[in-house]
Parts: C-alpha cells; structure tokens; sequence
C-alpha cells in the first residue's frame, strides 16, 4: 500500500510540474489582462488608437508641398498597398497570420527552444500591439519586457476580436518604422523609390519588409550590403512560402537597392525637415501661421489642434508648375549672377566681403556665423572649451557643401566653409493674381537644404529705388499727371540734399514718368519736400507696408527703409488692380483628417487709391521698362507683354530689386548677400537691373509660354470714370518751353 500511495504521490507531482509552465503562463495572461502589470487600452481606445498623422500642404492644383509631423505619416488603405508588399510582409513577419489569434503558439515555442535564434515568435499582430501602445522601441530591463510581451498578447487578442485582418495589416504597414524618420508605408515607398505604395515591385517591396526588423542595421542608406542580403532573405522566404518562384526570386535578386540612388539622399532630407519637392521656405513660414491657428482652434474634446500629430490637410494658394517655374528662374539667373561675382572679387582680400572693410571686422563676421552654427552649438553641448571649439573649426574635415553644379565633397576647414558660404548670393521671389491677390509662387532662397533663411517675408532689406512709387502715387492721387513737368535740381530738405546716381538731364525740366522711369533721385526730393515724410508713410501703410518701424525722414523716399519682398509686392499690386489693397493671401482652408472644413480664408482689401489714381500710376510706371532703368526687359529679354514696374539699387550695391506688374500678375525679386557686407564692386553688376530683373523676366517668360495657366496678359483696364488729366506727354512740352529757356541760362548745383 505505501509503495502504491508514493507511486500516486509522485504521479501528481509529475503533472504538477509538467503542466506548470501552462499554468503560469495561464495565470500570468490572467494577471495581465486584469491589469495588475499596468493599465491597459480601453475599448474605446482600440476603436480610436493613437496614431499620430502628418499634416499635408496641398498646392492650388493639388500637389503636395510638404508635410508637417511628429512622425511622417500619412495612412493608406487596403487596397492601396501593393498585394506583394503584403505577400513579403507574411512571408517573412508572420507565417500563419492567416490562421492565429493574435498569438501564434508554435512560433513562441520556437523561439523558446531556439533561444530566439529562430525568430522572437512576434506575430504582425503583437507587433501592431507593441507600436500602438508601448512605442517603437525596447523599455526597461529584461522582467519589464517579459511583462510588457503578455500586455502585447492580451492586446494582439483585443485587437484580433475588434479588427479584420486586412485591417490589421493596414494598421501595421501604416505605422511601421522603416528608418531615417520614415514612418508608414506611402511614406517609405515615395521616399526610397518614388512611387505609391500600389506600384511597388516584389523586390521593392522584399526592401521595405527587410528593414522592419532593424531599420538602421539594413538601411540601404547607411549599410547597403547588408540591405541587399536581407531584402534577399525576404525573397527567399516568399519562394519557401509560395509567393514566387525561384527562378523569379533570381531575378529579383539581381536587381539594384535604389534605382536613383543620387535623389534617395534628398529625399530622405527633405522628409526629415518636413519639406516636400517644392515651395520648402514657403512652407516653413505657413508653419508659423498654423501653430498660431492651432493656438486659437480646439477639437471637439477641448484640446487645441496640433499640425504635427492630427493629420490636418492644408490648401494653400500656391501653383505647383509656377512654382518650380519660379524656383527653376531663381537656379537659372543666380548661377550666372554667382559667376559674375566669383570674377568681380577675384584677387579680393576680404574674400566677398566689402575691399573696404578692416580686417578685424571680417573676423568678427565670420566668428558671429560661426557661434550661429549647429556645429558650434553641439561643440558647447558638449562641453568642449572655447579653445578646443576653435581648434576643431580651424582643422580641415571631409565634408559635402552645395554648389551650381551639384553638391560635391572636399575637404575644408569649417572655418573656411563659412567664408565659403558666405560667398552665395540669395534671393527672394513672390508672385501673386493682381485680381485674387492669390500667391502663385514663393521661393526663400537659391537652396533649402544649405540656406534655410527666408527672403521673401523672413528677411528685411532696404527697398532702394523701389520705394519711390509710393512717393509718385503722391503726386498723382493730388490729381497731377504723370506729365507733370518737375525740376531735375538740387533740393535740400534741412541739410539733407541728395544728388542723383547720374547726369541724366541734370538740371533741365522733366516729367514725372521720365523721373521715375530713369529713377532721378532729385525729383523725389522734390516730391517729398511737398508733401512730408510722415504723409508718405501714412500713404505706403494703406498700401500693407509695415511703417510703424520706418523713421519718417525725407530719405526714405530714396529707399533707406527695410521691407520685405511680401510687402513690397502686395503694395505694387495695388496699382494694376485699380487702386484697391489686396493683402497677400497664400492660404484657402484648413480641414481635419476626415476632410471636415475647419476654417476657409479670405482675402483682406481696403482702397488704398481711386481707380483714375492707379490708372495713371500704372501708364507712369510702364515708362520705367519702355525707356528707362528696366528697359533691357524688352530689349534682352524679350518680354512682350504690356507691364510696369521699378527697379531698385541700394547704396554700396548691397541689395538689387525689381518688382513689375501685368494685368495677370504682380512679381517681386529681391537679390542680394546674406550679409549687406556681400556685394559687387560695380554698380553695373550691383544695380537690380542685373541683380533681380533677369529672374522676374525668365519667370515671367515661362509663366506666359505655358497655356495651360491660363494667363492673358493684354493691356490693363482703364477706369470706367472719364480720364481728365493728360497723359500724352508730348502736348505738354509746348507749354513748358518757354519756362525751359529762362532756366537754360542758371548754374544748378549736381
């Protein structure tokens, strides 16, 4: 009897221990599910799980211009994603998906018995579980892990019970991690080939299922070979899985990573600053815009909209073939101006700076750029002395830095790459619909990825000679004609007496449009001294210039104020679009994720001028192309249309302007050095009939050449109001003659 009870005895204790490990793991999926290793999603939070979404910036015409996000990521549906994708992602994720609930029991006892070396045993469930509710990444220690692995197979079940499988598989692919700040397969499939998340090729997609086990380890970025391997690993898992066969596997195998591996770097760039291919200085100053909307908006649970986590969908103003025609102008002309600088400061001691400038002011320039760069400040956060930090920017490095011709490596000290920087040219082009005041075109600068500053309402530069029609729209909202005949003198306004950049009919009578058209500096003198700096002002603020930080003194009807290439095109605007005031609009709507209208914009106006007013300003300012400072506009360049405009130089050549008008459209250009110290030697090449008219006039010229867009041209309108005051200026000469002769005999001072 006691050998049989110990027989008994230890029989149980054989079926205690053998279905132990059952039963822990019963009772530990117990302990999970009740919540005792920590809160777990709700009901209501599996139906609505966090998903940060990226908010799209659309063009007029339906581009997309740049994202803004936490992650960037932009979910696609089912049916959007290529079946091979979905082919390599079983294949090499999760084998029997098809048939588990969440928790696949033979892959966890492989991976037990292999220590994990056959696979973690994670179905593409637990794995969506992981991402949705614990993050991307590993957290804490060994025994948070294995606790957080049972929080993920409740969750994979919940989530087995309240989603399809196409659904699942969706969810996943959508908020994947593949490497370099990409999130989300139509995010990954744009970036790496090009293309939808539809149109990806089997060995594409064995790529994308490949970098989901380690992003950066088979980046084909950062480690190519090993990206190659592993995408074939995918491929061979779907041969052993039936998806292809070998001998298509073969051939997939011998196909390259990238096909344009020399865009993939750009690309990958510009997803990590938010930027898509055009407009990217544009959509970096909508960003400032949106973040103070989402400031004054809430969602309907009281939280403020966030641009970069609720997936808003931005329209803005903005035409996607105007603007690459406008960015192509900007490449164009800039070059060639950049050759013309490169020559005019051969042999210059001061590199592009100033000949004039003493030798310790270009040092204190170039060490204020270099305490404002990203390696400077990641030196002092790293403790570094202030010896060791100039140390490190005096030693030549390995690096790539822009050029025309592409970007190219070499090896320079990142002292001297500041010089070298230093060297670029910038510009600033807005164009923007006379009748809409809609902006068609927004370029900040010759390139985003190395110069990130704005230049068209970031930056401040002084306007020159551009400033002058609003002293002129004076004249001819008093009701004068641009015949008026004016005095080319001297004038002194206290002990302020300009001259003039020329001897162009010193002396002598002229009218108010050969004044401006040859941009006599006298003759404004002469206006302002009629009417005062102070109504000058109050007249330019009603056409959007920002005046509260201009001094009113009497130079500012030379151009010694800075305003930015946004106001100065708005304002101009005025004249063709019959006196009224268009503020610059560049966006149309906001709406949320589910394409719900959450505000539409309109644009500001006021009437600045009557329409007779602006009428003649218009036939005054057309003088400055047919024969004064921007007359190679037709001689050069060819441009046909009937417009107006000015140009604009600034003293030492520092900053270069044209901003014209047709009836389609009002266009800014501002050209110049990042720093004012930056300029030509020579007016000839520093005027802003070199500087920044041939880019108005290579956009202007595409704008016009392509019929798609829609642009008529022709001549402006004339105001329905009968037009009194003369503008023929040919029946004014008569009467002015006498006058001319008694002053032909009297010493003017120049």
């Amino acid at each position: 009897m006691a050998k049989k009870s110990s027989g008994k005895t230890l029989n149980k204790w054989a079926w205690i221990l053998g279905f132990s490990p059952l039963i822990g793991l019963l009772g530990m999926l117990f302990l999970a599910a009740v919540g005792a290793f920590g809160k777990l999603p709700s009901f209501e939070e599996l139906e609505n799980p966090s998903s940060n979404q990226a908010s799209i910036i659309y063009s007029a015409d339906g581009k997309v211009l740049g994202k803004y996000y936490i992650q960037n990521r932009t979910n696609v549906k089912y049916a959007d994603i290529s079946p091979s994708l979905i082919d390599a992602l079983i294949a090499t994720e999760d084998e029997r998906f098809y048939s588990h609930s969440g928790i696949d029991g033979k892959a966890i006892l492989r991976a037990i018995f292999s220590g994990g070396g056959q696979g973690g045993g994670s179905t593409v469930t637990q794995q969506l579980a992981k991402i949705l509710f614990h993050g991307q990444e590993r957290t804490g220690g060994k025994i948070s892990r294995v606790l957080q692995k049972f929080k993920e197979w409740v969750i994979s079940a919940k989530l087995e019970r309240n989603y399809t499988k196409h659904e699942i598989l969706t969810m996943y692919l959508n908020m994947a991690d593949f490497g370099h700040e990409i999130f989300g397969v139509q995010t990954a499939a744009k970036i790496y080939f090009n293309k939808k998340p539809s149109e990806l090729d089997v060995h594409e997609s064995a790529l994308l299922v490949g970098l989901l086990k380690a992003p950066t380890r088979y980046s084909p970025i950062k480690n190519p070979e090993r990206s190659i391997n592993r995408r074939n690993t995918v491929l061979n898992q779907m041969v052993k899985n039936k998806k292809i066969t070998e001998a298509e596997a073969e051939e997939f195998k011998k196909k390259p990573l990238i096909a344009d591996e020399a865009k993939l770097w750009e690309r990958v760039q510009r997803n990590q600053f938010g930027m898509g291919d055009l407009a990217p200085h544009f959509t970096t100053e909508l960003k400032k815009d949106l973040q103070k909307w989402c400031k004054n908006h809430t969602k309907p649970n009281g939280e403020n909209y966030d641009i970069y986590r609720d997936g808003l969908r931005i329209y803005t103003t903005i035409d996607s073939k105007m603007q690459r025609y406008a960015e192509q102008s900007v490449m164009e002309w800039m070059s060639t101006l950049q050759g013309q600088f490169y020559k005019s400061k051969k042999g210059s001691k001061n590199g592009p700076f100033d000949s004039r400038m003493k030798e310790e002011e270009v040092e204190k320039l170039i060490r204020k750029a270099m305490k404002e760069s990203a390696r400077y400040k990641t030196a002092v956060s790293e403790g570094l002395s202030t010896a060791e930090i100039e140390k490190e920017f005096k030693t030549p490095v390995k690096m790539r830095v822009f050029s025309y011709r592409g970007d190219r490596d070499t090896v320079m000290s990142p002292w001297d790459s500041i010089v070298y920087y230093k060297y670029f040219l910038q510009c600033g082009l807005m164009s923007m619909e006379t009748s809409t005041g809609h902006v068609k075109a927004w370029v900040g600068g010759v390139d985003f990825k190395n110069f990130k500053f704005d230049h068209v309402r970031g930056s401040q530069r002084q306007v020159g000679s551009t400033f002058k029609p609003f002293v002129y729209a004076m004249a001819i909202n008093e009701k004068n004609s641009p015949c008026m005949q004016v005095p080319n003198t001297t004038v002194c306004i206290g002990d302020w007496c300009p001259s003039n950049s020329s001897d162009y009919k010193e002396g002598q009578m002229m009218s108010l449009k050969e004044a401006l058209a040859h941009s006599v500096n006298k003759v404004s003198a002469y206006l302002m001294k009629q009417y005062g700096p102070s109504a000058v002002l109050k007249f330019a603020g009603k056409l959007g210039i920002e005046v509260s930080d201009i001094e009113a003194v009497p130079a500012i009807c030379l151009g010694t104020p800075d305003i930015t290439v946004y106001e100065m095109v708005g304002a101009f605007n005025t004249f063709p679009n019959r006196g009224v005031f268009i503020k610059p609009q560049y966006l149309l709507r906001i709406e949320d994720k589910n394409g719900n209208i959450l505000e539409e914009f309109y644009p500001e106006r006021n009437e600045a001028m009557d329409e007779v007013s602006a009428w003649l300003m218009v036939e005054l300012m057309k003088g400055v192309v047919l024969e004064g400072t921007a007359g190679r506009l037709r001689r050069t360049y060819k441009f046909a249309q009937p417009v107006g405009g000015k140009t604009g130089t600034t003293q030492n050549n520092s900053d270069g302007w044209f901003i014209g008008f047709t009836s389609d459209l009002t266009t800014g250009v501002w050209a110049g050095g990042e720093d004012r110290q930056v300029r030509f030697r020579s007016t000839a090449l520093g005027q802003g009939a070199n500087m920044a008219l041939p880019t108005w006039a290579i956009f202007m010229n595409k704008v016009y050449a392509d019929s798609e867009l829609n642009y008529q041209g022709g001549e402006f309108t004339k105001p329905q109001n009968e037009i009194t005051i003369e503008t023929n200026c040919g029946d004014y000469r008569e009467d002015i003659k006498e006058y001319q002769d008694d002053l032909s005999g009297e010493n003017f001072d120049r």
